[in-house]
């Protein structure tokens, strides 16, 4: 195998991969409702299991997972105040079974749990345009940052962290993102605010990217899982749409985001 084909040799599964897994994710979010809290709820649980056995939790990975998927179902029929609480529960209840990065994985599973929630109040308050929005966001940030790190290349941003990524491919996630938000920003009468935030949540799911790649590495390991072909687990996956959502649902107590009000 030649350099340059070794170069692009994850891309094809890669792409059949992602291409289903947004294919039934489209229509999950299109139904909205339960169907698609449910679709977040597996997807939030799969995430705990994968980091709490990734931190040597052993058999009772899957019951975190399962005690994660619970109150993240019972939060999403509470007010804020009271859901942010009860999804304490299996990050705290999960402690006592992890055997190393103790506050690593509270964290986490308290982010998992949260940015889970943010994107449900999106899909149930703002709607499915601008859950479609969101998403564009986070692949775009991904995609661009793939393509622009692999053809320019360049300094890197943290080698110890995570060797592949660059200045080049985080300058092009940011630049995309804020790209495909131009047409929701002309439709919604957000403008250049709508843009703006585009570029913020490109830079809030590249961190989120950067904190999952620390993680694993302390761990000593290189994929959270082996479930989706060419992008290793669900946590490899969306530990992007993770930062985003966090971001997200923070601004969304402060500020109107997305600016319903114009739409």
């Amino acid at each position: 195998m030649s350099p340059a084909s070794g170069h692009w040799e994850d891309l094809l599964p890669r792409l059949l991969s992602a291409l289903a897994l947004a294919g039934f994710a489209l229509l999950v979010t299109w139904l909205g409702g339960l169907a698609f809290n449910c679709f977040t709820t597996l997807i939030a649980s799969v995430m705990v299991w994968e980091l709490a056995r990734m931190l040597h939790a052993g058999a009772a990975a899957l019951w975190l997972a399962v005690g994660a998927g619970v109150s993240l179902l019972l939060a999403a029929e509470l007010p804020g105040g009271a859901a942010l609480p009860l999804m304490l529960v299996p990050a705290i209840a999960g402690l006592r079974f992890v055997e190393s990065q103790k506050l690593g994985f509270l964290a986490f599973v308290m982010a998992i749990l949260a940015a889970s929630y943010g994107v449900m109040v999106l899909r149930a308050e703002a709607g499915f345009l601008w859950m479609i929005w969101f998403a564009f966001v986070v692949v775009a940030t991904d995609v661009g940052g793939y393509f622009a790190g692999r053809l320019i290349g360049g300094p890197k941003i943290w080698p110890k962290l995570s060797p592949k990524k660059t200045w080049s491919g985080t300058a092009a996630g940011w630049i995309a993102a804020a790209l495909v938000s131009v047409p929701f920003a002309i439709w919604s009468g957000g403008g250049w605010f709508l843009v703006a935030t585009g570029a913020a949540l490109a830079l809030a799911s590249q961190m989120g990217d950067l904190w999952e790649s620390a993680l694993k590495r302390r761990a000593g390991v290189k994929d959270a899982s082996a479930i989706i072909p060419g992008h290793g687990g669900l946590l490899d996956r969306f530990d992007s749409m993770m930062g985003a959502s966090l971001l997200l649902l923070v601004a969304g107590w402060v500020i109107d985001v997305p600016p319903l009000a114009g739409v």
